[in-house]
């Protein structure tokens, strides 16, 4: 088991300063729930993300980011993605894997999964947005930048996320 975190918000704020990437930090009461963080995302602009960490029965973890309003079905997301079927993960997993606490998880947590134990997938209608907003490893912080730049942040660390347009898995009407 990799020792954590590699990253915490002060150093990966530092890191992206490193790279030139280019965002706006948004301080505010921490959210734990999409409803509690509709309220703080109220006053900020661009589109808001929603985190997902899932595993199957192989014990195989997915971080799914995806618009905050993207409806799913996680039958259909796991058929989609081609794994068994998903649940959520116990409130330890996000720590054990990604370095985060539970309302915290956000798709640069992945640098903290050294050892590549979490697969990230992108939902493609998000990272078409101008610009996208997800925490900093800290969920009293959202930090906004543009898709391309989380991109740049993850080819760094040679992640290659898998960006998927999620609409074949909405839910049944």
């Amino acid at each position: 088991m990799q020792s954590f975190p590699r990253f915490y918000p002060q150093t990966l704020l530092a890191f992206m300063e490193n790279l030139h990437i280019s965002y706006q930090l948004h301080h505010h009461v921490p959210v734990f729930t999409v409803e509690e963080a509709d309220k703080v995302s109220r006053n900020i602009a661009g589109e808001h993300a929603r985190n997902l960490f899932l595993r199957d029965k192989r014990e195989n973890m997915v971080l799914v980011t995806l618009r905050d309003h993207t409806p799913l079905d996680l039958k259909k997301l796991s058929e989609l993605l081609g794994y068994g079927r998903f649940s959520f993960g116990s409130p330890e997993r996000p720590w054990t894997y990604l370095g985060v606490k539970p309302g915290s998880v956000t798709p640069l947590a992945i640098l903290n999964d050294t050892e590549k134990k979490v697969h990230l997938v992108l939902e493609k209608g998000l990272m078409d947005e101008l610009l996208i907003n997800f925490h900093p490893l800290d969920n009293a912080m959202t930090v906004g930048m543009a898709s391309a730049e989380l991109l740049k942040i993850l080819n760094t660390q040679n992640i290659t996320p898998r960006i998927v347009d999620l609409t074949p898995a909405a839910p049944d009407v």
